[in-house]
């Protein structure tokens, strides 16, 4: 697991070939603002050998922050990162390791009838009710959860994960109410939490595509002060003194700033419904931004409005377009896609900059 001393030892190493507030506080310890993600890519070996030696050139350049998930590239994004985690000359304890359980995962490659996958290796298993799966590919209940945690740690070989999130609970709402999703999660907070207490997980969080923001009314919407509340409530049943949820992951780029701009969260507090963003940086939650570049549309030259880019650091579209996500209030890290070399130095390089003061970010919205 990250440590203090570990993270901090990272930060000595590198923190001076960087701009102010490149290394933020997280956990333990603190970590870069710009993380590797491990997304996009066919289920080859040949994009795994990309991946392998972008995750290690970023790791030995002075990004110690890695998201993958269970079900990212049938499986196989755990397992290289675990690979890259070995190879590189940097010790586990100095990098920050986050994974996501809830879409059911396929072993190395899409199987020809993904629904008897399903059936065959989680249904007929019993390790997944019938009665919990949304859209035939989706769960979050506990021991489920348990199970792809076990996985997780298998597949990464690592004894423990820094960051757990519970990955899209809004798709269960295709099947089911708010107010019942709301209790699936309090559910899956509860298991972790007890996972969290044996060590197994430095804390947790919630990924989402578009629960946290949509508009309030939207069929996918899930506010985020009930889903605290439920995180609360977990810890006390599992005798604990304090939540673990330590983080929400959602999209947040300069053409979706919906996590900044729309007030819709807890909109029974005295001050009213407040935007995703300001509800975190209240709470000490922190945010990394999915979808930094747009899942590269934003790397091309014009993607950026004018306006805005004139008040941006980089020498690229997309290292603006980085520095755009990470200067925005409560966003911890920027993650950005790893699957060459060459996109890793850029992102590196992006770091280099300072990112905006929130005065300057503010205005980009007046």
């Amino acid at each position: 697991m990250a440590t203090s001393s570990g993270t901090w030892a990272y930060r000595d190493r590198f923190g001076d070939r960087f701009g102010r507030t490149y290394f933020r506080r997280f956990g333990p310890g603190v970590v870069s603002s710009v993380g590797l993600g491990t997304y996009l890519g066919d289920p080859t070996d040949a994009v795994d050998d990309r991946y392998r030696e972008a995750l290690v050139a970023g790791l030995e350049s002075g990004i110690n922050l890695v998201d993958t998930a269970s079900n990212y590239r049938c499986g196989r994004s755990e397992r290289v990162v675990g690979e890259a985690l070995r190879d590189s000359t940097v010790d586990r304890d100095r990098v920050v390791v986050a994974s996501k359980a809830g879409f059911l995962p396929f072993e190395g490659e899409r199987p020809d009838d993904p629904s008897e996958y399903v059936r065959e290796r989680f249904v007929d298993t019993g390790l997944v009710d019938p009665a919990d799966l949304a859209h035939g590919s989706h769960c979050i209940a506990p021991e489920f959860l348990n199970a792809m945690l076990d996985r997780s740690l298998d597949a990464l070989g690592v004894d423990s994960i820094d960051c757990y999130y519970v990955h899209n609970p809004e798709t269960q709402l295709a099947g089911r109410g708010r107010e019942a999703v709301y209790d699936q999660l309090g559910a899956a907070f509860e298991a972790l939490e007890r996972r969290r207490a044996a060590g197994d997980i430095g804390g947790y969080g919630v990924a989402s595509w578009e629960a946290f923001r949509v508009p309030a009314d939207h069929d996918a919407a899930l506010d985020l002060a009930a889903v605290l509340a439920r995180a609360e409530a977990a810890a006390d049943r599992a005798g604990l003194d304090d939540h673990g949820l330590r983080a929400v992951q959602l999209p947040f780029n300069v053409r979706m700033a919906d996590a900044f701009t729309r007030e819709r969260h807890d909109a029974d507090a005295e001050d009213g419904p407040v935007s995703a963003l300001e509800f975190c940086h209240r709470e000490g939650l922190s945010v990394f931004a999915a979808a930094s570049l747009g899942q590269g549309d934003l790397a091309k030259e014009g993607s950026i409005p004018e306006s805005v880019e004139a008040q941006l650091a980089g020498d690229s579209p997309a290292q603006r377009a980085l520095n755009f996500a990470r200067s925005a209030p409560a966003v911890t890290a920027a993650l950005v896609g790893c699957s060459r070399v060459e996109h890793v130095r850029e992102s590196v390089a992006a770091g280099t900059f300072d990112p905006l003061g929130a005065s300057a970010f503010d205005s980009v919205f007046e």
